[in-house]
């Protein structure tokens, strides 16, 4: 039986079935609430711009989120008009825990960062089946020893995180699991659990939410108020309806008599501001009525916009306690009959999804490993609410003049409220383009119609600009990110094809047409003086380069990128094979294949060769490519051994003798013009069978950089390659501006950042990030699919001449050795830390961070990235049908 026979016997693929039909709505609800809506642009209405200092932690609790939520462990509709998470409270605690703490930008040596111990443990795509993990410190939480060991901690010293201050010592903490377990689309079984880890009896307070999402407070008059109100309570349970004045009512049920608490989700303007509230009854009244004992500040009437069952619980040591709650959208008379059942269907249904997702050659631990990723992926998808233009103009907050030539306000037309992949639903819960469509690729195995939605999303008119341009991120919408959302559409459609044994041409058409804009946005902007030479200019890349490449160097200095230039090549490529694919069933794209085949062949050149005294980006003395810096007309090399120098090594495509027969016209274009150019012709290699190589490094030049790539003094490490080369250790690069009397240097670092540039909180300079050696594992697939046994990695360390396979498994290997245990039983990802490599309860719960270190694999970064370092979900599965052995 094949794979793709036992996925159609998955209730889960069933479900998907049902959802790509639009039969059943089954992703309607799902854990699209943001794990952090506070210090974000959109809930910034300052003069400076300092999200973090307008909108801060301290607000939170107390101050309505204009555009969207955030809580622990919860879920909300697609349109986020009804949330449900949970609080607790460990009666030693200044506050109740309703949210996720952590550092802000300015407040960690090393930037932004999480400070709580959280884990998305499970889910499935449709959410039938979702569990989360909080773990609560039974000691009082200690906020204010973070905050100052950020102050106290240099750019050189590790992050202070809970298991650092003792926290966790003696096991004196709580499990807190949530679980949701759908019966139908709308109907929700809600089970938490409360585990107590201690060695002694301990208090805690949970608080299951239900609330609206504030949608009527920012125009006058108020727009209709929904209202949650106590019903009469039954046997056995309490009930709670949600009645919303468009989207109809919701039924919320809880197990037992807990009080139930009222108020609304509005501002106290006391509090923040000195002036009186719109009600008496405000968002942070949970807050004063548990840890206070303050009766008046919640609704004595049980109404209101926001609502909790208070349950007051003693936990045995060792033992646990579970509250049941059920969302439905109807009266339900005995709410809770088959609970149990339902929730180990569901468990079981998700174990059978895994299984067929991931086929039956994986040991236990890299089904453990890539079920994790494949949940974080489906948790970190989040409700993202931004209208630029309502934004800028102010609707009830009233921006200063300063925002209307501020961030975003070439953004206008941006007005979006979708569910998008985030990155890190804490420290990044905003999309990024570049991220996103790597999230896409880990999504695919998982749910090819998610991953194609994705894609089609940021080239919609909603986020793509009238002049082209895709937004960057948040902070910055005009910020450049790398152009790969062509390979990762064209990707996408292969894998459907794989799977479904037929792509979608619609899709692949529908992408193309808008990346044909973005492409001339490109090469209209970003190609300074018509050489085919490119400008990025930050390209993702964070502090890589010398300089910050978001921003003008000097007067009369100027950057030509190697990656930029790359990127472009890789571009048209991915373009050109959209293009032949197309032109298959419609011979008008064969034009627009040979557009982009001739423009790649300028753009291989110009890596190479230049005129008129310039100088190419590609160093024939040191066999690899670096940025070129231009000084008053003089150009020289930035001689950094960079990930910058790698990317060429991406621009490879394969056409086949059958696709070139088939197309008549783009075989004469193609013959005549290399006739007209043969100089050009240095990028394509004909092998025997008819096979056309289109590489932008070319044989003799790939074995150089492979030779640097594989060098484990220069880029790879024990567990993948290294963003900049471990020779800058001993030889770190300097460079001087004359124009600025300003000298510059660049060493391998490899692990946090020691500069302060885009802000510190992430590092090119020596880590391994997944995207990048994601990348070169598939560009090195290509590579052997084109040139086979030829071609062949030269020997170097000691080792001899290895395929170009061999090497792309050897990259995959490595890669996925920093999450598995090692001989010793440690996992690299959690490097030195004695409590996350000696706890079974930590170590083989996962985080999976930004990058990670150079050398030992150490996860470093945002916690939660499991965008794009979900990656090593898919790479898993790739090694599992090549039956790649353990590192």
């Amino acid at each position: 039986m094949t794979r793709t026979a036992r996925a159609a016997q998955t209730a889960e693929h069933r479900r998907l079935e049902e959802e790509r039909e639009r039969l059943l709505r089954w992703k309607h609800w799902g854990p699209y609430l943001s794990e952090r809506a506070w210090g974000t642009v959109r809930e910034d209405y300052s003069a400076s711009g300092d999200a973090w200092a307008h909108f801060p932690h301290d607000h939170a609790r107390s101050r309505a989120y204009r555009w969207n939520e955030d809580g622990l462990g919860g879920i909300c509709d697609r349109h986020q008009i009804v949330c449900l998470a949970v609080a607790v409270w460990n009666e030693r605690d200044p506050i109740l825990k309703e949210r996720a703490f952590g550092l802000t930008g300015p407040e960690g040596n090393h930037g932004e960062d999480v400070k709580e111990i959280y884990y998305y443990e499970d889910a499935t795509p449709t959410s039938s089946y979702l569990r989360y993990l909080y773990r609560y410190p039974q000691r009082p939480f200690p906020y204010e020893e973070l905050v100052a060991a950020g102050r106290r901690g240099g750019l050189s010293d590790s992050e202070v995180d809970l298991p650092d201050l003792g926290a966790f010592d003696g096991d004196r903490y709580f499990d807190v699991f949530v679980e949701y377990a759908k019966r139908s689309p709308n109907d929700i079984l809600m089970v938490i659990t409360v585990v107590n880890r201690g060695p002694e009896a301990a208090p805690i307070h949970v608080l299951p939410h239900l609330w609206f999402r504030n949608t009527w407070s920012w125009s006058e008059p108020l727009g209709e108020i929904p209202e949650i109100r106590a019903m009469e309570p039954s046997a056995g349970h309490v009930m709670l309806r949600a009645a919303h004045p468009e989207h109809g009512a919701q039924y919320l049920y809880v197990e037992g008599s807990p009080e139930l608490l009222f108020t609304n989700n509005e501002t106290n303007r006391e509090r923040l501001y000195g002036t009186p509230s719109r009600t008496p009854y405000v968002k942070d009244a949970f807050h004063h009525r548990v840890i206070h004992g303050d009766k008046e500040r919640v609704n004595a009437e049980l109404r209101g916009t926001k609502a909790a069952s208070w349950h007051r619980l003693e936990v045995p040591a060792g033992e646990r306690r579970r509250l049941l709650l059920r969302l439905a959208p109807e009266p339900v008379e005995r709410p809770f009959d088959g609970a149990d059942e339902l929730l180990q269907t569901r468990r079981r249904e998700a174990d059978e999804y895994y299984l067929a997702v991931q086929g039956p050659d994986l040991s236990d631990d890299r089904r453990a490993i890539q079920r994790q990723a494949a949940a974080g992926l489906f948790w970190t998808m989040q409700f993202y609410h931004y209208d630029v233009d309502t934004w800028l103009r102010g609707d009830a907050q009233a921006p200063p003049p300063e925002r209307q030539k501020g961030r975003n306000s070439q953004w206008r037309h941006v007005s979006v409220a979708d569910v998008i992949s985030m990155p890190d639903k804490w420290e990044y819960p905003w999309f990024a383009a570049w991220d996103l469509a790597f999230h896409a690729l880990a999504l695919a195995p998982l749910d090819i119609d998610l991953a194609k939605a994705q894609l089609k999303m940021m080239v919609k008119e909603w986020y793509q600009h009238p002049n082209g341009q895709l937004p960057a991120y948040e902070w910055e919408f005009s910020d450049l990110n790398p152009p790969v959302h062509a390979w990762a559409t064209y990707q996408i459609y292969k894998i459907e094809r794989k799977q479904r044994g037929e792509g979608d041409r619609v899709f692949l058409e529908r992408v193309f047409h808008k990346l044909l804009i973005n492409f001339a946005w490109w090469v209209n902007k970003r190609d300074a003086e018509g050489h085919n030479v490119f400008e990025g200019g930050f390209l993702g890349l964070d502090n890589i380069s010398l300089f910050d490449r978001s921003e003008r160097i000097a007067p009369g200095v100027r950057l030509e990128q190697a990656d930029a230039t790359a990127w472009m090549a890789m571009y048209c490529l991915d373009l050109m094979r959209i293009a032949l694919e197309l032109a298959l069933e419609n011979s008008a794209y064969e034009d627009l294949a040979s557009k982009f085949f001739e423009h790649f062949l300028r753009i291989a050149h110009a890596l190479h060769h230049t005129a008129d005294g310039r100088l190419p980006l590609w160093s024939e003395e040191d066999g690899f490519y670096f940025d070129i810096l231009i000084e008053g007309g003089k150009p020289r090399h930035v001689k950094t051994r960079s990930a910058v120098g790698l990317i060429p090594l991406c621009a490879v495509h394969v056409i086949t003798p059958e696709i070139y027969g088939k197309l008549a016209n783009f075989r004469r274009r193609t013959e005549w013009f290399l006739r007209k150019n043969p100089a050009l012709a240095e990028a394509i290699t004909v092998r025997p069978d008819g096979r056309q190589v289109l590489s932008a490094v070319t044989p003799g030049r790939l074995e150089r950089v492979l030779a640097h790539l594989f060098d484990e003094d220069k880029f790879l490490s024990p567990f993948g390659p290294r963003s900049l080369s471990k020779e800058h250790a001993a030889s770190p690069v300097s460079l001087g501006l004359e124009r600025c009397d300003a000298q510059y240097t660049v060493g391998y670092e490899p692990g946090e950042s020691i500069t302060r540039m885009k802000g510190g909180n992430s590092n090119w300079r020596g880590p391994i990030w997944f995207p990048l050696g994601y990348l070169l594992y598939r560009s090195l697939l290509r590579l052997d699919h084109g040139f086979g046994d030829v071609l062949a990695i030269p020997p170097v360390g000691g080792r001899g001449p290895r395929t170009l396979r061999d090497g792309a498994h050897e990259l995959a290997r490595r890669l996925i050795a920093i999450f598995e245990r090692d001989r010793d039983g440690h996992r690299p990802v959690y490097g030195e830390h004695p409590v996350f490599q000696r706890d079974p309860g930590f170590r083989d719960r996962l985080f999976f961070f930004e990058y990670f270190h150079g050398d030992t694999g150490a996860g470093l970064g945002a916690s939660h990235q499991t965008g794009w370092t979900a990656l090593v979900g898919d790479l898993i599965l790739r090694a599992g049908r090549h039956s790649l052995p353990h590192s």
